[in-house]
């Protein structure tokens, strides 16, 4: 994705403002980045990102679900993923989170976002995988992580070739472990526990 702003002397160059659309959502093609530009700030900065794990709940609100994405990684190899991307240069963080979840799941999910934007967790993605346990071979990325009910039909898009919905005592295997990285695992651990869902 080439979203995002550089900020160089004290002052923003070349970065268009977004401006609401009609119905309050940012216009999210206006804030991206060229991969020039992507490259340099991921060079200077840290990006900043949503992580959503996507659950599927019972009529008390317990997980019965948890949605993992399969992506095909840069280096060619398949890794199981929660949904995951870089907020845009004035986009407010709810609606980053709606664009990703369509984009990943498609526009039929039904996502339920919390009344409060506030996360779970925050998560710091390194490219030495050392540091946090959450690796990012690219860049230093500050992500916001949510745990959203899904009430509609999902189907993979964009980037994703498939979507499996897995019970949370197949989410923290050890087999389906072996199938995420960059610190994925950890994450639904961790997503599991926030929603007393960690078997």
């Amino acid at each position: 994705m080439n979203e995002g702003a550089v900020r160089d002397g004290g002052s923003f160059k070349e970065v268009e403002v977004i401006h609401p659309s009609a119905h309050g959502s940012p216009l999210a093609e206006s804030g991206w980045l060229s991969p020039e530009r992507l490259g340099a700030a991921r060079d200077s900065v840290p990006m900043v990102y949503v992580d959503a794990v996507p659950v599927r709940v019972n009529p008390v609100g317990e997980v019965v679900e948890v949605g993992l994405l399969l992506r095909m990684l840069p280096d060619g190899s398949m890794s199981r993923a929660v949904v995951s991307g870089r907020v845009l240069f004035g986009e407010r963080v709810r609606d980053a989170l709606l664009r990703h979840l369509a984009k990943d799941l498609g526009p039929d999910a039904e996502p339920l976002l919390p009344v409060s934007v506030v996360p779970f967790t925050v998560v710091e993605y390194f490219p030495d995988h050392e540091i946090t346990g959450f690796h990012d071979p690219r860049q230093h990325a500050v992500s916001l992580a949510y745990v959203v009910p899904v009430d509609g039909p999902c189907s993979p898009s964009q980037d994703a070739l498939d979507l499996a919905w897995v019970t949370p005592e197949e989410a923290i295997s050890v087999a389906l472990g072996g199938e995420m990285t960059g610190g994925q695992g950890r994450l639904v651990r961790m997503a599991l526990a926030f929603g007393a869902a960690l078997p």
